[in-house]
């Protein structure tokens, strides 16, 4: 079931404009340091990271503002300094930073806190469904009297917000002009470096990469057999409403038969806002849950996949790094482009042969398990597909951020030459 949407998130926030209108005032009577904190929306990882450690190794003071139990023990896991982000000391730590890194929104840090901060927007992923300002998602309210007015309302906080990045990295020239367009900017903020949410499939040789990928992977699920092929599937949320791919209970019958067949696993990657009920009616270890609890970030662990399913999701665009196959399984496609929208159309980016059922897709899947051409046309067609959105694939994407960032005049870490 959803968990969250649009509407009720916004309602939030318009209920807490006196918050953030005291924070606002305590941020312009604090002078800000030098210290550079991060956070995430989807826990410790993505480009904010990799710019982490790139900084905290560069010399600079680091810290990075956690959400959860969860979090505190990944943070002290790597070795990283940690506050809470809703806490008393969350709010200090991001009143007083010189530079805030963010991947989902100014929430990732404390909200009431980042005015007049150095923001750098790290957003997590290429879009292909609209987003921002391009959205009507964006800013949805209650059905009330006033919603009308409480929409534009909505639109000027959000716009006020992203007009405080100053730095927001894009992977390729079409994806700069999306991230302009939704987040209101202009070519001086966005920026085409290549994102650092991505370096770690661009790392190292490809046995390596796998073999990182690989023990990731492993320790989020468990053992994988060495030949065992493994699908993700990657549904996207549906801005609080009810996902239509969950499968039936006739579906699962097929999609446990396909992966027995064919020696598969099926790793469920539900988003965060919307974990929908996918469990099959029997219990198998053909089927296993890779949600947000399980690996907050999922790209470290893509190279030990084999082919993703998905339908909206960014990492259509990012597996084309790794030439991996992907199929699309899209029921609500057309109702998707009405009230969500695409940048361009879905066609361009999943073809003419988007499933529209389980029944499709797993046609599909078997086809290309059992057939080499197969499988290995769709891999041209994924890595042509990244190639238009991905610009860089070097593994030095998160040191052209940090080098952009020092040339928009942040200092260097103290007792630096």
């Amino acid at each position: 079931m959803a968990s969250f949407s649009f509407g009720t998130g916004n309602a939030a926030k318009l209920l807490r404009i006196p918050l953030y209108a005291v924070g606002r005032i305590g941020t312009l009577l604090l002078p800000r340091g030098r210290r550079w904190v991060f956070g995430c929306g989807a826990g410790i990882g993505d480009g904010a990271l990799a710019l982490q450690r790139y900084a905290a190794a560069a010399g600079h003071d680091t810290l990075w503002l956690t959400a959860s139990e969860r979090e505190d023990r990944d943070a002290s896991a790597l070795g990283m300094r940690f506050v809470r982000k809703n806490s008393a000391r969350g709010w200090w730590a991001t009143a007083r930073a010189g530079v805030l890194v963010v991947t989902h929104g100014l929430g990732d840090v404390n909200r009431y806190a980042n005015g007049g901060a150095f923001v750098v927007q790290l957003w997590h992923g290429i879009p292909l469904k609209r987003i921002g300002l391009d959205s009507p998602a964006t800013t949805q309210v209650p059905s009330i009297p006033g919603a009308a007015l409480l929409r534009r309302a909505v639109g000027i906080l959000y716009r006020s917000a992203a007009q405080r990045i100053r730095v927001l990295p894009a992977a390729s020239h079409r994806a700069r002009g999306r991230l302009e367009s939704a987040f209101g900017l202009g070519d001086d903020r966005v920026v085409v470096t290549g994102e650092p949410r991505v370096d770690v499939l661009s790392t190292g040789t490809e046995e390596d990469v796998r073999r990182a990928a690989s023990a990731v992977l492993q320790g989020a699920v468990g053992d994988i057999a060495e030949n065992t092929r493994t699908i993700l599937y990657a549904p996207t949320w549906r801005d609080g409403a009810p996902d239509p791919a969950v499968p039936t209970a006739a579906e699962w019958i097929r999609i446990l038969r396909v992966l027995e067949e064919r020696d598969a696993i099926l790793l469920v990657r539900s988003h965060p806002l919307g974990e929908g009920g996918y469990a099959p009616p029997l219990p198998s270890r053909r089927v296993r849950a890779l949600g947000a609890a399980f690996l907050p970030d999922v790209t470290p662990a893509l190279a030990a996949v084999d082919v993703l399913i998905t339908d909206y999701s960014s990492l259509a665009y990012d597996v084309g790094l790794l030439r991996m196959p992907v199929l699309f399984l899209a029921p609500d496609a057309e109702e998707y482009a009405r009230t969500r929208g695409f940048y361009g159309r879905f066609e361009d980016v999943a073809g003419t042969a988007a499933a529209a059922d389980w029944s499709e897709a797993l046609t599909q899947l078997d086809v290309l398990l059992a057939d080499e051409r197969a499988f290995e046309a769709a891999s041209v067609r994924s890595a042509t597909l990244s190639a238009g959105v991905h610009a860089y694939r070097d593994g030095r994407n998160t040191e052209r951020v940090y080098q952009v960032i020092r040339a928009r005049g942040i200092p260097a870490p103290k007792g630096a030459a």
